[in-house]
């Protein structure tokens, strides 16, 4: 679970930061959650969290709901929200987001 990972106070504040809609921002959202911070392999198993459908990535439809992976409350991300979010972590414009992307933009 993601609160092996994170704490859930954590995930509690990251989520009340992005509550209204078309606020997320994955820097700050990744900061409070306390994801920035955590070492490779941590980074790697919230990924696989993520990565619902086991193919390795993190599709658009799963970069949607990723607030949904925090909190199965949370609201999913808007369109421009998920947008915004995969232009920003798909560095080789294949239309999702690897492990390492991930890795990157977490530490971003």
């Amino acid at each position: 679970a993601i609160t092996d990972i994170l704490s859930a106070k954590d995930i509690e504040a990251a989520l009340s930061s992005v509550k209204a809609a078309e606020s997320f921002n994955y820097k700050t959202f990744f900061t409070k959650c306390g994801l920035a911070g955590k070492p490779t392999d941590q980074v790697k198993k919230v990924f696989d969290i993520l990565d619902q459908d086991k193919s390795g990535y993190i599709e658009e439809d799963e970069l949607q709901l990723f607030l949904k992976n925090f909190c199965s409350s949370a609201r999913s991300l808007s369109n421009a929200e998920t947008k915004a979010f995969l232009f920003a972590g798909d560095s080789d414009g294949d239309g999702k987001i690897g492990v390492d992307e991930f890795q990157a933009l977490v530490r971003s």
